[in-house]
């Protein structure tokens, strides 16, 4: 029952975000480029090998350059992340789509009030299941905590593998019921229109030429 409760309490507040400001061409350019300065930092920071190695093997990539303790409830942390997607076909990169993560009490490294955290999505399974409006990581697609170090190695078999880095201290961490919820404002004002997570990742039917830097900065890490 508490489990339950606390995740209504987090969709409710994600909810309450999605509300409180409106979305701008402007804002949502601004997360465009936070995502690309997040992406550059794991990309060039040495504790992040099996990040870099592994990046290759990814269907999909959710970026959230601000994640803050308390952000969403008391006691709990959110903020705003981008998912992009690799087509099975062609093999390039699509997106991206704009979410609201939302978690209650779990994984944040002790002491730390903001990190920017990287997820590797591994599986068709956690990529579907990101379709749908309400996403929690660790119940429709399991998560785990990826290696961090210069010799970190091995194989993991989790539908998605978390990252964490701030302010030089790094780590891997728990993002167990943690909810990823599509942010309908942002989409539409990078969009121009009304599109779901499906109509950006999977169906393509919707564009921006402004993703192309993006896009090609998922690709050149994807590409070691």
């Amino acid at each position: 029952m508490r489990a339950v409760a606390r995740a209504t309490v987090v969709a409710a507040s994600l909810a309450l975000l999605a509300g409180c400001a409106a979305d701008t061409p402007k804002s949502v350019d601004d997360r465009i480029q936070r995502a690309e300065s997040t992406l550059a930092d794991f990309r060039a920071d040495p504790e992040m090998k099996w990040f870099r190695d592994h990046m290759k093997d990814a269907r999909g990539l959710v970026i959230a350059p601000k994640v803050t303790r308390a952000g969403f409830v008391i006691g709990g942390s959110g903020g705003e992340a981008l998912v992009l997607v690799k087509d099975k076909t062609s093999g390039k990169w699509g997106g991206p789509a704009f979410y609201n993560m939302g978690t209650a009490s779990v994984g944040l490294l002790a002491g730390v009030d903001v990190s920017e955290i990287v997820i590797l999505v591994m599986t068709d399974k956690a990529v579907d299941a990101m379709m749908s409006n309400n996403f929690k990581i660790g119940g429709d697609a399991s998560v785990s905590a990826g290696p961090v170090g210069v010799g970190a190695s091995g194989t993991i078999n989790a539908d998605m593998v978390a990252f964490q880095r701030s302010k030089g201290v790094f780590g891997g961490l728990s993002l167990d019921g943690a909810l990823l919820h599509p942010d309908e404002g942002a989409n539409a004002a990078y969009y121009g229109k009304p599109a779901s997570p499906a109509d950006i990742l999977i169906r393509h039917s919707v564009s921006n030429p402004a993703a192309a830097p993006l896009q090609q900065a998922v690709t050149a890490a994807a590409a070691r």
